[in-house]
């Protein structure tokens, strides 16, 4: 049985939740998330959600853990939200944003432009001296880690000279050149 899915989620006050048979819906001052479960027993006990899974299939021992862990991260998200933040390092990289609109200038010959979910708001920092950081900043951490993955893919960080989009505190694992 998972340790994970024995845990209780607390509730705040302010966050209301809906249990459905095979969904959760959960509402809060920064939004709305929804999430379908099967093969586990969601409850609701005054300010605690419990996920019990009474089989002892495979499937549903697997699956126990997860839906909590779900379950948990939308209750934060929409109480308190999630934000991610991205470093552009490499001489000339430079990041803007027009409203949902990201403008990224990472060494190709034209910028790219990427166009962000409305749940995800975007800002941009660039002081002199520094490299450029995106801030990301949603209630859906799933969709948060997936545009901030997306953005990421353009220019990974390389090892030999750590250029590239990496998250802010990531540790880049350094390679030596050729030793002539």
């Amino acid at each position: 049985m998972s340790r994970i899915g024995k845990a209780p989620i607390t509730v705040p006050q302010d966050v209301k939740v809906t249990i459905a048979p095979q969904s959760v819906l959960v509402e809060g001052k920064l939004g709305v998330l929804h999430q379908s479960y099967d093969t586990v027993r969601v409850s609701h006990q005054e300010d605690k959600i419990v996920v019990s899974n009474d089989s002892q299939t495979k499937q549903a021992q697997s699956k126990h853990g997860l839906y909590r862990s779900l379950i948990a991260n939308m209750v934060e998200g929409v109480s308190k939200g999630f934000t991610l933040e991205l470093e552009l390092v490499g001489v000339g990289y430079r990041a803007s944003c027009n409203g949902q609109l990201l403008d990224l200038s990472l060494g190709f010959s034209h910028n790219i432009i990427l166009d962000i979910a409305p749940e995800v708001k975007v800002e941009t920092k660039s002081e002199r001296g520094k490299n450029p950081v995106i801030t990301l900043t949603s209630h859906d951490k799933q969709l948060l880690g997936q545009v901030a993955a997306k953005i990421r893919s353009f220019r990974k960080p390389e090892p030999y000279k750590g250029k590239g989009v990496r998250f802010v505190g990531e540790h880049i694992r350094r390679k030596a050149g050729k030793s002539a």
